[in-house]
C-alpha cells in the first residue's frame, strides 16, 4: 500500500473506534493482519491520536473519594477504578503506563471542563510523565484566550514531558497561548540563577505563572527511579545528601519531608520555578499515578497547598491505608 502509516493508523482509529469495526474488519478493510492492526491502534492511544472522555461526575463520588478529601481537607479528589496490581503479575513498567494513562484521561476530562467553563483561565503546569498523558488525553475543546505557562524551567532533555513541550502541546490542542520560562530547570549555580532571573523574558513569565487560576503538578519519589536521577537532572551523591535530610520527594523543584514541608538544600537554591509560597495563593491540582507514588503523595497532601487530587486507584488504596 502507498499510505504512510500516520494514514494507516488514522484510517485504522476511525474504522475502530467510529465506525465500530473489530480488530479482525478492520484489518480485512486496510488489508493488513490483525496484529499489526492491534499495533496501530495501541499506537493511536498512546500519542494522542485517540483520546477517551469518561463523564465521571455521572457515577457520584466513591466512599474513597470522600474519605480522601476529608482526610486531606480537600475540594475534591478524583480516583478511577483501581486494576488490582496489588494482586497482578503484570509487569511493573506496564502498570506505570496503564496508570500513567488512567490519571492522563481523568485530568484531561477535568481540564476540559475548566476551559468550557473559563473563557479566559491561566493554567500553570508542572512536568512529568502523567502530565504528559494528560495533554495527549485532551481533545475536542477550543480555548483561543486560554493561557498556559510552565512553573518551572525546562530540562536538558528534549522528552514529550518537558515543560516546554507540554505547555506547547496544550497550546496547540487547544489553540490557545502558550508560555514558558526560558531558562533551564536548575542553574549551574546561585550567582547564575540571580542573572536568569533579571533578564526580562523571564520576569514576564514568572509574572503569568504567579497570575495563573489553576496549576497541575506531579509528584517524584526521590529513588534512583525517579525522573530526576534517569534524566541526569541531580546525581547520586545528591540524590543521597537529600535522603540524608530528611527529603522523601520532589514537586517542581520543590524538595519537601514526610510531613510535605519544604526541605532547603544547595539545589534548592539553584533551581528556577514556582516556590513553595506562590503556589500556596493557586488553585493546585495533584496528579499521582503510580502505587510508588503514595508516600510522597501522602507528604504533598499534608502541605496544605494542595487543592484537588486525581489519582488512580490502585494508588489510592494504598493511600487511605498508610499513616494510619
Amino acid at each position: 500500500m502507498s499510505e504512510n502509516d500516520d494514514d494507516l493508523i488514522v484510517r485504522a482509529a476511525w474504522y475502530y473506534y467510529v465506525g465500530g469495526l473489530n480488530q479482525e474488519m478492520t484489518a480485512a478493510r486496510l488489508g493488513l493482519t490483525r496484529a499489526r492492526v492491534n499495533k496501530m491502534l495501541s499506537e493511536a492511544r498512546e500519542t494522542g491520536l485517540v483520546s477517551i472522555s469518561i463523564d465521571h461526575q455521572r457515577a457520584g463520588p466513591l466512599p474513597l473519594e470522600t474519605e480522601l478529601e476529608h482526610r486531606f481537607g480537600l475540594d475534591f479528589c478524583i480516583t478511577t477504578p483501581a486494576f488490582g496490581f496489588g494482586d497482578d503479575k503484570t509487569d511493573s513498567e506496564v502498570q506505570k503506563q496503564i496508570a500513567f494513562r488512567a490519571v492522563g484521561v481523568a485530568a484531561a476530562n477535568y481540564l476540559k471542563k475548566l476551559l468550557i467553563e473559563h473563557d479566559e483561565i491561566t493554567v500553570g503546569t508542572g512536568w512529568g510523565r502523567t502530565i504528559e498523558q494528560m495533554t495527549l488525553q485532551l481533545a475536542g475543546v477550543r480555548a483561543p484566550h486560554a493561557k498556559f505557562i510552565s512553573m518551572m524551567g525546562s530540562l536538558t532533555a528534549n522528552n514529550a514531558y518537558n515543560p516546554f513541550e507540554v505547555v506547547h502541546s496544550l497550546a496547540r490542542r487547544t489553540g490557545g497561548e502558550g508560555f514558558f520560562l526560558p531558562v533551564p530547570f536548575i542553574a549551574d549555580s546561585e550567582e547564575d540563577r540571580k542573572v536568569l532571573m533579571s533578564q526580562r523574558s523571564v520576569m514576564k513569565a514568572m509574572e503569568i505563572a504567579h497570575s495563573a487560576s489553576v496549576c497541575f503538578i506531579s509528584a517524584g519519589e526521590l529513588t534512583e527511579r525517579s525522573l530526576l536521577r534517569l534524566q541526569g537532572m541531580i546525581s547520586r551523591a545528591e540524590l543521597e545528601s537529600l535522603r540524608a535530610i530528611g527529603a522523601i520527594g520532589d514537586t517542581n523543584g520543590i524538595f519537601f519531608d514526610c510531613d510535605g514541608k519544604e526541605v532547603m538544600h544547595s539545589i534548592s537554591k539553584r533551581t528556577i520555578a514556582v516556590g513553595l509560597r506562590e503556589l500556596m495563593k493557586i488553585k493546585v491540582v495533584l496528579l499521582i499515578a503510580g502505587q510508588e507514588k503514595a508516600i510522597a503523595a501522602r507528604a504533598l497532601l499534608r502541605s496544605g497547598i494542595i487543592n484537588g487530587l486525581i489519582i488512580d486507584g490502585d494508588a489510592a488504596q494504598i493511600l487511605e491505608t498508610i499513616g494510619k
